[in-house]
């Protein structure tokens, strides 16, 4: 066995995360939430609405598509408004919310999805929801439980 030592990599320190205003966040999450609600409402029944005209002339084979639908319509929104230039739902512009990244840059599409499915799930079960709900307002960055999973952060426009 040689004596050879080992020397390991100097620690390098991760960059200090930007001051984002989370000032009054998770009020204004809860109007923001229900202004989607809202927007999804309609953009479901729009939707609903023309797989069932299209399941007539298919003799029902887009009907299959309604569950489907429904999950995909929450996602892509979230996708496409989280995502996109403006980084916020129609909700949250409503609120004067916008998302981004910890380190303060813009999310992507699929971040934005992912949130949005974190969102619904803990949504759906009561003690995933409370739970959700304590982390935000145990931190200081009011992030809850799924915007720490997807490392995103919700602050002020």
């Amino acid at each position: 066995m040689s004596n050879q030592r080992y020397s390991q990599p100097a620690i390098t320190p991760i960059n200090e995360r930007p001051l984002q205003n989370v000032s009054g966040v998770l009020g204004s999450r809860l109007f923001a939430w229900i202004g989607d609600i809202i927007v999804l409402f309609i953009l479901g029944w729009l939707i609903f609405f023309l797989l069932l005209v299209l399941g007539v002339v298919t003799f029902g084979a887009t009907w299959l598509l309604i569950p489907i639908a429904t999950v995909a319509t929450g996602l892509g929104y979230a996708a496409l408004t989280i995502g996109g230039p403006r980084q916020s739902t129609w909700g949250m512009r409503m609120a004067g919310l916008r998302v981004e990244t910890a380190d303060g840059g813009r999310p992507d599409g699929l971040a934005a999805a992912v949130h949005a499915l974190l969102f619904y799930v803990a949504a759906g079960t009561v003690a995933l929801w409370v739970l959700d709900i304590l982390c935000g307002v145990a931190r200081s960055d009011r992030r809850l439980g799924h915007d720490l999973l997807t490392g995103l952060v919700v602050v002020r426009a």
